[in-house]
């Protein structure tokens, strides 16, 4: 309880909102040549360093407190507390999802936000490795990487990019390790799947497929993306069709009955069988023989709606990338942070949370199966946009849990 006690004594007796205010400017201040800029700006540093000498004096380990007020809310700090109660450990890597998660179309114009790139800058500076896990091409990401984060963090050895969804793993810095190619492994039976698949996607689409959507992957991951915003009844309409459509196509590609392969996903994802139910396409009792399924049970179907459908190898996912981020690393005991908002990020939170390695976060419109598994969890849901406050949570619980080391 003396954690908790202290806590309410730094939040009721100091002006803490006014100490993050400070924090936040000196942190984020953009560099200006100009004399009253850098003035304001030095005001504000001295004032920043009399708040937390005030708190420094209150408590026997001023520091650490400091450091919790400069960044974390009330409510994140007491967050903070309960998850170290809970778990007794503080969180030593972080695994990120890109889009919709770090950075929002609708709550940051599609960038990551400047408080959020400094948070991980902070994270870096303290030694916690950064794993950057998207669906994304290896290019776009460092591109907007060496943007946010610079040349040196990227290039540091203590971040890893899992890219196209665990198709490949880039993490400059370790000598042979740096790039890893995982789809690699992958048999022939697999690929010829995937050629069968990537090859006809779109030649033999319906139209209102073909003429509404485009396409995005790789060799190993197929996914249709509506021509409409995001979300509207036109995607949702389009999605619903292109999900139905892939199902018929793998079908096809595999020369298995349709019902079969409609009833192995169905039964695996509510949400597909759902899509397939209301066009009255969900197939009643089927038996997918023993053969189909050792081949469908290495080939997922996702659906996201109004977002994306998509066909992907089971064997190239995020869950296979971030552990070998994770050997690259050298994280060898994890306790991760993960942020993301898919069904395909749900996997790596699921995998950590069964082997009690980690906690997990999304966004308030993420895919409704992460939203149960967060909101199941610890609860870390966090508004569009804000990523930085689930970082910013898990500050203080790192700085709170070395009060105890």
């Amino acid at each position: 309880m003396e954690r908790y006690d202290r806590l309410y004594a730094l939040y009721d007796e100091f002006d803490t909102q006014t100490l993050r205010a400070q924090q936040d400017f000196v942190n984020l201040f953009p560099p200006v040549d100009s004399r009253v800029a850098l003035e304001h700006w030095e005001t504000a540093s001295d004032n920043l360093t009399e708040l937390k000498d005030d708190i420094r004096a209150a408590f026997p380990e001023g520091d650490a407190y400091a450091d919790v007020a400069a960044h974390a809310t009330r409510e994140q700090a007491f967050g903070a507390l309960d998850l170290y109660a809970d778990y007794g450990r503080a969180v030593n890597v972080l695994v990120l999802d890109v889009d919709e998660t770090l950075r929002s179309a609708g709550g940051t114009d599609n960038e990551i936000p400047r408080e959020t790139l400094h948070l991980l800058t902070e994270f870096h500076d303290a030694g916690v490795p950064i794993v950057i896990c998207t669906g994304q091409t290896l290019e776009n990401v460092k591109g907007f990487l060496i943007q946010g984060l610079g040349n040196e963090l990227v290039y540091s050895g203590g971040l890893s990019i899992v890219y196209e969804a665990g198709t490949g793993v880039f993490t400059p810095g370790h000598g042979p390790d740096t790039k890893r190619l995982l789809y690699e492994e992958l048999d022939e039976d697999v690929r010829s799947v995937f050629d069968g698949v990537r090859s006809k996607v779109l030649p033999d689409a319906p139209e209102d497929v073909r003429s509404g959507c485009h396409l995005q992957g790789n060799e190993f991951n197929v996914t249709l993306k509506p021509n409409y915003e995001t979300g509207s009844e036109r995607a949702v309409e389009l999605i619903d069709a292109g999900l139905r459509y892939l199902l018929a196509l793998l079908a096809d590609c595999l020369d298995a009955d349709a019902d079969a392969v409609r009833a192995y996903y169905a039964d695996a994802d509510p949400e597909i069988a759902g899509v397939l139910e209301d066009a009255g396409e969900r197939p009643g009792s089927v038996d997918v023989p023993d053969e189909l399924v050792d081949v469908l049970d290495r080939v997922d179907v996702a659906y996201y709606e109004g977002d994306a459908a998509e066909i992907a190898s089971r064997e190239l996912n995020k869950v296979v990338g971030v552990q070998s981020a994770f050997d690259v690393l050298g994280v060898e005991d994890p306790f991760a942070l993960v942020m993301g908002d898919s069904k395909s990020d749900l996997r790596v939170m699921e995998w950590v949370a069964s082997a009690d390695a980690g906690i997990s976060a999304a966004p308030e419109h993420a895919s409704g199966r992460v939203l149960e598994h967060v909101r199941g969890t610890d609860d870390l849901v966090f508004d569009r946009g804000a990523a930085g406050d689930v970082l910013r949570t898990v500050w203080a619980l790192n700085r709170l849990t070395e009060l105890d080391n």
